[in-house]
């Protein structure tokens, strides 16, 4: 099989297809049921069997959240051999951003993204400005700083004030009802079909790497599909994300490695 092409993220590279670790910690987007099967799928041990096909068929980053569970995954991981970069979504459940941080550096973080929640919640409240100590906290720790959102506008915000982020996480979902709000039920949660096209058209002003997220809708869209539309319509400097969840289909990695090729390569 061909190589992923990679793209620049603040100096580190990063295949154009990134595996997304929310399935893993149990962040379905659909409902509670669904997000317990989930963390009784995802044994460590088969989180390690995924990562492992994941770096075989060329994915070389994994983007998940800094919370217990996925910090004792990485170190694990590590401990067998395995190579993957770990990219860390701040956890606000763990408390102080800037102790959830140094914590991400302690487990082998190579980068460092404030949750698209919070980014949310700042932007709304006109506090953006405030994300600026954790910028550079993580880059004085030798990561790569990053913010994610849901909000095209919050992106955009953060550009004009120069936040000190390398780059953004773009949801091509809004998520109307539950935006700005770190603990909200996935019933609030509206996925519009005109979302990823505002998504795309903030992404396009946006002078720094973009990672494209949220593209298959959390399981609502078809995969082929939606790697088209996102590969089609981001830049070759962007990257996309996906959040796996096998226990039906055991190929679905490797299903959604040969269409980022074909879309991509």
């Amino acid at each position: 099989m061909p190589q992923l092409p990679c793209v620049n993220l603040g100096g580190l590279q990063v295949s154009r297809l990134i595996i997304g670790g929310n399935p893993f910690s149990g962040v379905s987007h659909q409902t509670a049921e669904k997000d317990a099967e989930m963390l009784d799928y995802y044994t460590t041990a088969r989180l390690k069997q995924t990562l492992a096909e994941c770096e075989r068929l060329g994915i070389n980053t994994l983007f998940a959240r800094a919370d217990q569970h996925i910090m004792r995954l990485v170190r694990e991981y590590r401990s067998d051999g395995g190579k993957i970069q770990w990219v860390a979504q701040s956890a606000p459940e763990m408390g102080s951003l800037e102790a959830n941080i140094r914590r991400v550096k302690f487990f082998g973080g190579v980068g460092c993204y404030i949750h698209g929640g919070v980014v949310d919640q700042r932007f709304e409240r006109g506090e953006l400005e405030s994300l600026r100590p954790a910028m550079t906290l993580i880059r004085e720790l030798g990561m790569v700083p990053g913010i994610a959102a849901h909000q095209p506008g919050a992106h955009l915000e953060a550009q004009r004030i120069g936040l000190g982020h390398d780059f953004h996480m773009v949801c091509f979902y809004d998520l109307t009802g539950r935006r700005g709000q770190i603990e909200a039920a996935s019933k609030d949660e509206r996925f519009r079909p005109e979302d990823p096209a505002a998504a795309v058209a903030a992404l396009r002003q946006l002078e720094r790497p973009c990672i494209a997220y949220k593209v298959f809708a959390a399981g609502r869209n078809d995969p082929r599909e939606a790697l088209a539309y996102a590969y089609s319509h981001i830049r070759p400097t962007d990257a996309v994300l996906m959040g796996v969840y096998t226990r039906h289909q055991p190929d679905q990695i490797e299903q959604n490695v040969r269409t980022a090729l074909a879309c991509a390569g």
